[in-house]
């Protein structure tokens, strides 16, 4: 795909190139956004006509034609995305053009390439970390991470390697076991989590996803082009992986091979950094088998209700999701069965020492010692706000500024008795403007509680005022 680099004027331009049926990519780029720069050789576009109609909010931004229709778009500057998008607009490359670096793939020209791998050098944001979106919470960035680094070959795929679920991940599976090398795998269809969080982590949307020492390669494209290319072998010898395996190398499932137990030394060092990392994912870990919606055990289900009932924040891991940690943390931690608990990264027990604890007090002394916050639920914090006053109005607007005409009626009934009172504006605050309902079985605005008890609505105050029975009810 050699092509040429065009300043695009006009929509009018534009919808002539695009009706020619070759390959075209769109470029919008922006001089104050500096992941654009790098790329700004590639295709440019400043014109709001075209920008309205492609919807673009976000620079650099990529929309690709062939054929005459738009086939995809991708949002910032990712080399690894953009080079896997164009190999799938472009076709094949020519059989005797020079392979270009693994992050960078087979299909686009000299000059694309030599552009991309500017932005590789200079923006780095074809690293994994560099990608990682703030959407994602810190705890499933660290697992996600973990993840990548676990095996120095790591597959993301679609069911195992010995039962694919699509044809693409059967295809990764196959190039892998051609080119003779040792890989760990994840089936990411055993965890939403890890499905949905792995796509925003490498702003990859597909799978299978295959990484190298922790850098994303790419997809089923990528690998077999570079597999065709002879480049995969050679990216493996550049990080140092052995490929001259025997053809009896096993395949490595979420946790078979590299992180696997040793029978002389007992547990190798990469599956003890792992299972270390994972207790202390956060202060309170649980080792399960399911998750917190979902216990696939009674004992993991108790521990989890008694969690909640503690008020506690927790992470969670599957056992039943990877097999090495779950062989491996029985002999880390000295104990047969799960679910396993630990605080601060130490073992408190099963799920009979914890409910033991738990009956004693020992396990909400343990967490206070430990500097464990209890968990403010939305019911703790509603109770707090009615009780935040003898005499408690949940209004729409201010005293001052009433949103609506019971509100105001409420308010001026109140201060008509000389009744002091303390207010919350519920337009302010959704969570609280739902749960209140809930809580109170009251599906409307104003509501006027006493000491903690319902009053009611507009019309009870009303009611209640007209028959001179407000201020005492207010004071008793």
């Amino acid at each position: 795909m050699g092509g040429s680099v065009k300043d695009v004027q006009s929509m009018a331009e534009l919808d002539i190139a695009v009706r020619s049926g070759a390959p075209v990519i769109l470029h919008f780029w922006a001089s104050w956004c500096e992941a654009s720069k790098p790329m700004d050789q590639v295709e440019a576009e400043e014109q709001p006509e075209i920008s309205e109609a492609y919807s673009v909010s976000v620079v650099p931004f990529f929309v690709l034609f062939k054929d005459g229709k738009t086939v995809d778009t991708l949002e910032g500057a990712d080399p690894s995305s953009l080079t896997n998008k164009v190999i799938k607009v472009a076709g094949s490359i020519n059989p005797g053009e020079p392979a270009a670096p693994a992050s960078l793939g087979q299909a686009a020209g000299p000059a694309f390439r030599e552009t991309v791998k500017k932005l590789v050098k200079e923006d780095g944001s074809s690293k994994v970390e560099n990608q990682v979106q703030p959407s994602l919470s810190d705890a499933l960035k660290k697992n996600l991470q973990q993840l990548i680094d676990s095996h120095a070959i790591m597959l993301f795929m679609k069911g195992s390697p010995e039962e694919p679920k699509c044809g693409f991940s059967q295809k990764v599976v196959e190039i892998l076991k051609k080119e003779k090398v040792k890989f760990g795998s994840f089936d990411i269809l055993s965890d939403n989590e890890v499905h949905d969080g792995l796509k925003r982590f490498s702003n990859w949307p597909t799978y299978p996803q295959l990484y190298c020492k922790g850098e994303l390669l790419g997809g089923c494209d990528m690998a077999l082009a570079m597999h065709e290319s002879g480049e995969l072998q050679e990216v493996f010898r550049d990080y140092g992986i052995n490929t001259n395996a025997s053809n009896e190398v096993k395949v490595n499932e979420p946790g078979n091979g590299k992180g696997g137990i040793s029978k002389s030394t007992g547990l190798s060092s990469i599956l003890t950094s792992r299972i270390e990392s994972l207790i202390n994912l956060g202060p309170v870990m649980l080792f399960m088998k399911g998750k917190q919606d979902e216990p696939k055990c009674g004992f993991s289900q108790k521990v989890v209700e008694i969690l909640r009932q503690e008020k506690v924040e927790f992470e969670c891991f599957d056992i039943l999701s990877d097999e090495e940690v779950r062989q491996g943390l029985k002999i880390y931690s000295n104990w047969s069965s799960y679910p396993q608990l630990y605080i601060k990264g130490e073992l408190v027990g099963g799920s009979d020492i914890v409910l033991e604890m738990q009956r004693s007090g020992e396990l909400k002394k343990a967490l206070v010692e430990k500097g464990i916050v209890q968990k403010e639920t939305l019911e703790d914090r509603l109770r707090k706000l009615i009780s935040g006053s003898p005499v408690m109005l949940f209004m729409k607007g201010t005293t001052d500024a009433p949103r609506c005409g019971f509100s105001s009626k409420v308010v001026n009934a109140l201060r008509e008795v000389g009744v002091n009172f303390g207010f919350f504006d519920i337009l302010t605050d959704d969570e609280v403007r739902q749960g209140l309902k809930v809580l109170s079985n009251w599906p409307t605005f104003p509501q006027l509680y006493h000491e903690g008890e319902l009053i009611g609505g507009c019309d009870i105050v009303m009611e209640l005022q007209n028959n001179g029975e407000l201020k005492s009810t207010l004071s008793e």
